[in-house]
């Protein structure tokens, strides 16, 4: 089913800046590292070939640019994302690469967090040089040892599998790979219930290739088994990106949203199968890379926001979008974000960073070098 836009009028929001030091931030990856309830950024910036993690700091100093610390110097880092593999406390950085570096890399975290000198970097002997590593999910899959890493890659070769922790996890020869799922160019990993049976399956999205699309891997009763069903959701037809789990339309049912070069697309999910709608990208703005569901405004309806590549000029490269009357018949309205500043944006994550109570937009910008940013809601 296909529903309308109309035009947007609002202005931008203020944008800060967290790090703009580096060229080609891609991607930000959420966790508390230190437990003070302030949520950190991990980012791996492609074109300067290194790793950072920024720390939130105290609360009334988010708009300043955040202490940060380098943790590793790897070429071509497409994702990074926090996990602690050896369980000692500290929370390393796992970083995917492509490239012709084409290789998994854990930075182990020292005791004192921002001193780079301390940070040490590993490559999975297992991971590489055979994929080009696109992200990485860290979960606990074989229940037992540490956390295991469930990985996708693109291009020639490409897969989705998981790596195996060993007793030792600094034991890096020690880990295994399980290859899962032929790939074309993964784009999203994220851990979610499925089948409601109480453990998380992995819910993809698959850019390229024969098996392109939105599906779901069901994780099997046992670790043992090395085959995980495929259950397949939509979009086989598009060029998927980025794509966000979550309830639009507040039915009780969780539903798949994601991003195309021309539309957004939802995945309505019934009890028995999942029914797509597609919703054009508005005019003024690139053509589409990330989306996210969360009530924007605190109306208490769930919203969409989307971020694009290719927004030259004065193109705008983040909006949001609110329904009126359901989310299947609309009316959309779209609504100013990033406004035209910025080329290239990446994955775009809800948080409220200045803890005011509504939803701010953390994202990167990798063409202009607006770098590592979170935009502020107005809304509050």
């Amino acid at each position: 089913m296909l529903t309308t836009a109309v035009a947007c009028a609002d202005e931008p929001w203020l944008r800060h800046t967290i790090d703009a030091s580096s060229q080609g931030a891609d991607g930000v990856r959420l966790a508390d590292v230190n437990g003070d309830n302030l949520m950190d950024i991990a980012t791996g910036w492609e074109e300067g070939g290194i790793v950072r993690a920024y720390l939130h700091p105290s609360r009334g100093n988010e708009r300043a640019k955040w202490p940060a610390v380098t943790v590793g110097k790897v070429k071509s880092p497409e994702d990074a994302v926090f996990a602690d593999l050896d369980g000692d406390g500290g929370i390393d950085v796992i970083s995917a690469c492509e490239g012709n570096t084409r290789s998994l890399f854990v930075h182990w975290a020292p005791k004192e967090f921002l001193n780079s000198d301390r940070w040490k970097t590993d490559a999975f002997p297992v991971a590489g040089p055979r994929q080009s590593w696109m992200y990485t999910l860290p979960m606990q899959i074989d229940g037992v040892y540490g956390i295991d890493l469930m990985v996708g890659s693109k291009g020639d070769r490409a897969s989705v599998g998981w790596l195996q922790s060993p007793a030792n996890a600094c034991d890096i020869s020690a880990w295994r790979y399980h290859r899962l799922e032929d790939a074309g160019w993964i784009m999203s990993l994220i851990a979610a219930d499925m089948d409601g049976d109480g453990d998380d399956d992995v819910l993809i999205s698959d850019r390229k290739g024969a098996g392109r699309g939105i599906y779901w891997l069901e994780r099997p009763a046992s670790p043992a088994e090395s085959r995980w069903p495929r259950h397949d959701i939509g979009g086989s037809d598009h060029e998927i990106l980025f794509i966000a789990h979550g309830d639009l339309d507040q039915d009780g049912q969780l539903d798949v949203a994601a991003s195309a070069k021309e539309k957004l697309m939802w995945f309505r999910r019934t009890e028995d199968t999942w029914k797509p709608h597609e919703i054009p990208l508005p005019s003024g703005v690139g053509t589409g890379k990330s989306v996210a569901i969360c009530d924007v405004n605190a109306d208490g309806k769930n919203d969409l926001v989307f971020s694009c590549e290719n927004a030259r000029g004065e193109l705008s490269g983040m909006r949001w979008m609110s329904w009126e009357a359901s989310p299947i018949t609309g009316p959309w309205s779209n609504h100013e974000i990033a406004g035209s500043h910025g080329i290239k944006f990446d994955r775009v994550v809800p948080h409220d960073i200045d803890g005011d109570g509504d939803l701010d937009m953390i994202c990167c910008e990798e063409r202009a070098n607006l770098g590592v940013i979170w935009y502020e809601n107005p809304a509050k």
